[in-house]
């Protein structure tokens, strides 16, 4: 997933701040809930139920909640209130909230054929809030609408990894179409048919598109401001860009969802407010503001240096790792990146302590040498095969670039998006130390995206980013490396344009394996292996903190979002 500048979707691990207990992001054990809970209390369904819980957030969520378009990871935590999928996110601090478990279903499913087949079995009793049975062809018409050009804007997966994905256009227009690839043998059985190995497609089966749509409410483009609900909420009333009121859906029944506790009766999210309004709101605590919480806001350098010298708001800071990597991107079709000396040199000049600088310092950047961030601890290796030290390492830089037929130095554009100039500016200053001349592009926020990211408008160098749509190596270096994913038309997120017939086929294997720890190892290794190449250089992984108010109970941090389990906070 491109992560645009500083956006405020949290993932993956997590680090203890004041009262809130959690995993340490890069190597520390693993902790339980506190988050304004009584010492030792622990939340339960018994004891949480009640109250209403505030959001404040920046968002104004003008898209609403259609399913089909949202990301469950960049949707947040909103949409886990509102809809149930196969499987989801295990509900408990530190590395076991990186766990895939069952939800509508009753396992993470059943792999055969070298895990190009997966079955799911429903759960029996599901209800959707009007009171009507969940069924496995709501399942199978819920994936099938997300492939309409109308509902533009889910992951992209489905439509690679399902047999006849490529070309499916989605259930709407004449003879309502179906995908042959997903069928329905009776209404609690669901099998999905892929074209290769996919060992993690029980974490995609998490994503919103597995939520159930009953045919017969779908309104289309207008389905998003009044979803059927088969999660423990259902709206009551939104307002676009202004508010949205959830309700409980009185037929959830808890007994089949292990995941999701549901404490407060009635969640009120207030939208498009300003981060400055939320943070001094959640800051001061008072009134309603005491139970509220934001799911989209994090706290700049300024704020947080602020809050960090009063303890009593301190303690109530959620910090979090996302699982990300901003990197330098090289287009290796392009001169002079077709040379590896010179991207050695750029590996080697790099000075990630004036990177981390530039973005408000070591409280909300992590340098890295690595792509596979520190936060996917399951997968990540240690490796630094160009070492730069922390202000890099001009001296070595300039002798490879003499080796590469630069004696003099060399000028080259770098391409940014202009949301965020701040690091491209720290790299223009420090890479001139190596002889290296940066001559800026900044690229406008809107256009960004298409430009980088299409082959023959890509530029030479670029700074961007990558985040994992799930706690696995397979979303974060399959669509960077694999070079059967190059897409000329624009979407490409390889942009080193590798293409290697001997990656290609270890990505495959890789895919085949459906025991977590052993993909995730060699998911680790493959960064390793890759790195050697110099395709690009990593810079680092973002840390973001977060305010909740006083009288919030229960916000432990998962370590898939890096961010409190709004599932599971309580204010009661």
């Amino acid at each position: 997933m491109l992560r645009p500048a500083r956006i405020a979707v949290f993932t993956v691990s997590t680090i203890a701040v004041g009262s809130l207990l959690a995993a340490c992001g890069s190597g520390g054990g693993t902790g339980s809930s506190a988050g304004g809970s009584a010492a030792g209390a622990k939340v339960t369904a018994a004891n949480c139920t009640g109250g209403t819980l505030y959001v404040l957030n920046k968002s104004k969520s003008s898209s609403g909640y259609d399913p089909a378009v949202l990301y469950t990871s960049g949707g947040g935590a909103i949409p886990r209130l509102l809809f149930r999928t196969l499987t989801t996110r295990q509900s408990q601090p530190g590395d076991a909230g990186t766990k895939i478990v069952p939800d509508l279903a009753t396992d993470t499913g059943e792999p055969s054929q070298n895990a190009t087949v997966w079955t799911y079995h429903l759960k029996p009793g599901l209800k959707y809030a009007d009171g009507t049975a969940i069924t496995s062809a709501d399942i199978k018409y819920a994936v099938e609408r997300s492939f309409s050009s109308q509902l533009a804007g889910g992951p992209p997966y489905l439509r690679d990894w399902l047999v006849g994905g490529e070309s499916y256009q989605g259930p709407y227009g004449a003879g309502s179409p179906e995908l042959s690839s997903i069928t329905t043998p009776d209404a609690t059985t669901i099998v999905f048919h892929l074209r290769k190995s996919e060992g993690d497609f029980p974490y995609l089966a998490s994503q919103t598109q597995f939520a159930p749509v009953p045919k017969a409410k779908d309104t289309g483009k207008e389905y998003n401001a009044a979803p059927v609900s088969s999660g423990p909420y259902t709206i009551s009333s939104f307002t676009k860009g202004k508010e949205l009121d959830l309700v409980r859906n009185t037929y959830w029944d808890r007994s089949t969802d292990a995941q999701r506790l549901a404490c407060p009766d009635n969640i009120k999210i207030s939208l498009g407010l300003s981060a400055t309004v939320i943070n001094q709101r959640l800051s001061a605590s008072v009134g309603n503001d005491a139970d509220a919480i934001t799911t989209d806001t994090i706290l700049d350098a300024a704020t947080l240096a602020k809050v960090a010298g009063n303890p009593s708001v301190k303690k109530r800071v959620a910090t979090g790792y996302f699982a990300d990597t901003t990197y330098l991107a090289f287009n290796t079709k392009k001169k002079p990146f077709d040379n590896q000396l010179v991207r050695e040199a750029f590996s080697y000049a790099v000075d990630r302590t004036a990177v981390v600088n530039a973005e408000g310092g070591s409280s909300l950047a992590a340098a890295t040498t690595t792509f596979l961030p520190a936060s996917l601890k399951a997968a990540h290796q240690d490796y630094d095969w160009f070492p730069a030290g922390r202000t890099g390492n001009p001296d070595k830089a300039k002798q490879l670039l003499a080796q590469a037929g630069y004696p003099n130095g060399i000028t080259v554009s770098l391409a940014y998006d202009n949301a965020d100039p701040a690091a491209a500016t720290a790299l223009q200053q420090a890479y001139a130390k190596a002889g290296i001349t940066i001559k800026l592009n900044p690229i406008d926020d809107s256009a960004f995206s298409s430009v980088v990211n299409t082959p023959a408008t890509q530029p030479e160098l670029a700074l961007t980013s990558w985040g994992a749509d799930w706690p696995s190596g397979a979303p974060f270096l399959s669509p960077i490396y694999d070079g059967r994913q190059i897409v000329t038309g624009g979407g490409n997120w390889n942009l080193a344009q590798y293409n290697d017939a001997g990656v290609n086929a270890q990505i495959d294997a890789i895919n085949k394996i459906t025991d977590y720890a052993t993909a995730q190892q060699k998911w680790g290794e493959l960064d390793a292996q890759i790195g050697k190449l110099a395709l690009n250089v990593p810079l680092y992984s973002e840390i973001d903190s977060a305010l909740y108010g006083s009288k919030v109970k229960n916000t432990y941090v998962d370590q898939w979002r890096g961010w409190y389990d709004i599932a599971s906070v309580s204010v009661k």
